[in-house]
């Protein structure tokens, strides 16, 4: 299922129900997991994002990374796909305001990255697994990821606009921040990133359940001082709701601004805001734009967000 999801397989009542009825079995049958299947496990409920309740991810990893982290045995195989579990897992609960979990998952984050910092990863997606892996950790960053870098039209266009609409605004584009995938905008005087998501940041293209792969990319910003504005490729369809996108931000700019007179520099915006078009509230005090706010979000169920390179 997880790899149906990850090529665009549409969600469907079929496929809704397959997994409901599959996710309960796994809790009562960890037992009899192998190391490479709990890997597996692992990595393909991460990948699922928020296509699966947050407290059946929460569970599941509390029950099962434990066994895997101590093995002496495992492969690099599955050592790589564990840990990209384990972070997508960490991800999700950094973005609840509430959750106080982290830690627990981050002690074996941290042994499976010990076991691989000193291995000659070959592949380009292992390497940059480390990398994500050591942003999250605090850790040296011991290999050097390569991203390739790619402008959708839509992104393009978008900060053509905003760049017309505000002109006085630094902006720049495809720019990677603390060895982190690229990002599509980064006004650096604001300490902002905006991203501009396509259908592959989505579960299903549904630009609602944002994949494993889109919440650890926020949350990774989000633990290094960044403000980030999800926008949703759809929201950019029509005049209309491109232009309510450029008043938001333009908003939030303001408040970024009136705030850099008067904070301590060592205070960095750790918000986030999913740019929609159908709620018209003011920034909140905590930098919020007209947007579905993290608070919403973790029943498990989506809001509005995602990014990659647009596609």
């Amino acid at each position: 299922i997880a790899k149906l999801v990850d090529h665009g397989q549409e969600q469907t009542p079929e496929l809704n129900e397959a997994l409901a009825a599959l996710l309960p079995l796994v809790n009562a049958q960890k037992a009899n997991f192998k190391q490479q299947g709990i890997a597996n496990l692992l990595w393909a409920m991460a990948k699922l994002g928020e296509l699966v309740e947050l407290n059946v991810v929460t569970s599941t990893f509390e029950s099962l990374v434990y066994r895997i982290s101590e093995n002496p045995q495992l492969s690099q195989k599955a050592i790589l796909m564990s840990l990209w579990g384990v972070m997508v897992c960490c991800a999700r609960l950094s973005l609840v305001s509430n959750a106080n979990k982290n830690h627990v998952l981050e002690k074996p984050m941290d042994d499976l990255f010990t076991r691989l910092k000193n291995t000659f990863l070959h592949n380009e997606e292992d390497q940059r697994t480390i990398a994500l892996a050591a942003s999250w950790l605090g850790r040296a960053c011991p290999v050097v990821p390569h991203y390739q870098i790619m402008i959708s039209k839509p992104q393009s266009d978008f900060r053509e606009q905003l760049q017309s609409h505000i002109p006085s605004l630094k902006i720049e584009e495809e720019k990677s921040l603390n060895s982190l995938p690229p990002v599509d905008l980064l006004l650096p005087d604001h300490n902002m990133v905006i991203e501009v998501q396509g259908p592959s940041h989505y579960v299903g293209g549904d630009f609602k359940t944002r994949n494993g792969s889109t919440l650890l990319k926020i949350a990774l910003l989000r633990k290094s001082g960044f403000g980030v504005i999800e926008i949703p490729i759809n929201m950019l369809w029509n005049r209309d709701s491109m232009k309510r996108c450029i008043d938001q931000i333009k908003a939030r700019v303001d408040i970024s601004s009136q705030r850099h007179g008067s904070v301590s520099l060592k205070r960095r915006w750790a918000d986030q805001a999913y740019v929609t078009a159908d709620r018209g509230r003011q920034p909140s005090d905590h930098g919020y734009l007209t947007a579905e706010e993290h608070s919403d979000e973790q029943t498990g169920k989506p809001a509005k967000r995602k990014k990659t390179n647009n596609q």
